[in-house]
């Protein structure tokens, strides 16, 4: 199958010189990539990431100037990929799962937002970001991947929260979990647990109590799609940080979520409704 044309335009259009793809490439499978992802990766020159990320990518990434920054230097990230595109270097920013979901797009933005502003960027190179066309093509993120494991844990309305306090404070997080109690809505935890946080998955279980059963089915996906994927169901009563670590995935249902077996596969599923039509 042909890959789609990823830089549209029409007739007499004037394209930018400069480009800057903001790519997600999923949660980790190689056949869960985009194919508009893969024709972006493949049109640039240049590829900014974390590499673990251009690990994960393979021969795609063969031929390609890699601009490896690890974990903490988001920030420098961006920058870095509008300064290459500034240049004219037709430039790929990677991030696994959606790249627009608590990833690496926000950030593009943010700088971009910093320019227009006229306020510090940091980078000398900045009036030039306001001539880099940007284009933002979407992956396939950690909590659909986990729920297509599972069935359709999230069939109603769902939300994220982020459990690191490190850029929110927990009072705006706690806050936030309370609200989701109250509404009833199936919840994917993002940053669940790291080295220094282990307390922040446990306090979420214990204010989800307050709203919803005990039995609430909970799926813990470790490593989605990867070699080493694991997947584990649950309940909200026996949800604990020593079964959660960084590279989790906690879904959480909701108060008429339904834990089935089926001989030996267990499904989640999370009802709308149809059953007042069946």
């Amino acid at each position: 199958m042909p890959l789609p044309e990823v830089i549209p335009f029409k007739k007499n259009e004037v394209r930018s010189m400069t480009k800057l793809y903001v790519v997600g490439t999923g949660p980790g499978d190689k056949d869960l990539i985009a194919p508009k992802a893969i024709a972006a990766i493949k049109a640039s020159s240049d590829l900014v990431a974390y590499g673990l990320y251009l690990d994960l990518l393979g021969e795609v990434c063969d031929g390609k100037i890699h601009h490896d920054l690890p974990l903490g230097e988001e920030i420098g990230r961006a920058r870095l990929a509008l300064d290459l595109a500034a240049e004219g270097k037709t430039t790929a920013l990677i991030s696994s799962g959606d790249i627009g979901i608590y990833a690496m797009a926000t950030l593009v933005f943010e700088l971009l937002d910093l320019q227009l502003q006229g306020k510090d960027t940091g980078s000398e190179l900045s009036e030039k970001w306001l001539d880099v066309d940007i284009e933002v093509v979407p992956g396939i993120s950690a909590m659909q991947a986990g729920a297509a494991k599972v069935g359709a844990i999230l069939g109603h309305d769902f939300c994220t929260i982020s459990l690191s306090d490190l850029l929110t404070p927990w009072q705006t997080i706690e806050k936030r979990l309370h609200a989701c109690g109250q509404g009833d809505f199936v919840v994917s935890f993002y940053n669940p647990r790291s080295k220094k946080r282990d307390w922040q998955i446990n306090t979420a279980r214990d204010i989800l109590l307050e709203y919803r059963p005990k039995d609430t089915p909970v799926l813990l996906g470790r490593q989605l799609t990867r070699e080493d994927e694991s997947i584990t169901i649950t309940t909200l009563e026996k949800l604990h940080s020593d079964d959660v670590d960084m590279f989790t995935m906690v879904s959480v249902g909701n108060s008429e979520s339904r834990h089935i077996i089926n001989g030996d596969k267990d499904w989640i599923y999370t009802p709308r409704g149809y059953k007042k039509k069946l």
